[in-house]
């Protein structure tokens, strides 16, 4: 009788682990803010391009290494944290004509799908700049291999990337050359450099 007990237990364990959502499989990591980098290029004039980043910002990731789809991404970036070199453009970039800080004070970005795509992954999410929520795609490495640090912790990484057009998120400032053409341009590329770190 107690055997029987015993092996109708261990079927009920068993079921219960093969049921187990996902998400039980799933590592939780944050974003190294100190060790990472939120950058975007847009061309100036016609003929550079202007490069900046954003200084402050938090993320989370959920990486599940059975089935990387059922992994997900969300980053929150402090919009004032704008940085591009020169003081009088950031002044600019943080009032109402581009990011409009002192009403919309965070871009974020929350994962809804992640797939893979030769050695690298393809994050599908919505990007939230001032009042607009847009789809936007991110190409992405795969997640490095695990390191353990001098301080006892986890670290891991990964690099993303992928091009907006401004004006679909309200940053639609600009100004005519004599010559032709604008300003600014309309299309920003912007990338990410992460250092995550395993929460314990």
């Amino acid at each position: 009788m107690l055997s029987l007990r015993r092996a109708v237990l261990g079927s009920i364990a068993g079921l219960l682990l093969v049921a187990a959502p996902a998400a039980a499989f799933a590592s939780d990591w944050e974003i190294d803010a100190s060790h990472s980098r939120v950058g975007f290029g847009v061309r100036h004039m016609m003929v550079s391009t202007t490069r900046g980043t954003f200084s402050t910002f938090t993320g989370a990731i959920a990486i599940d290494d059975r089935d990387i789809t059922k992994s997900v991404v969300s980053i929150d970036i402090d919009a004032a944290s704008i940085n591009t070199g020169d003081a009088k453009r950031d002044a600019h970039l943080k009032s109402p004509d581009f990011f409009d800080v002192a009403k919309f004070p965070k871009l974020t970005f929350k994962s809804t799908k992640v797939e893979k795509q030769g050695e690298g992954l393809v994050v599908t999410g919505n990007l939230t700049i001032k009042d607009q929520t847009k789809p936007v795609v991110l190409t992405v490495s795969t997640f490095s291999p695990e390191v353990k640090d001098p301080w006892g912790g986890t670290r891991r990484g990964a690099t993303a990337s992928t091009k907006i057009n401004r004006k679909d998120f309200g940053l639609t400032w600009n100004k005519a050359l004599e010559t032709g053409g604008m300003v600014v341009g309309d299309e920003i590329g912007i990338d990410l450099e992460v250092e995550l770190t395993k929460k314990k």
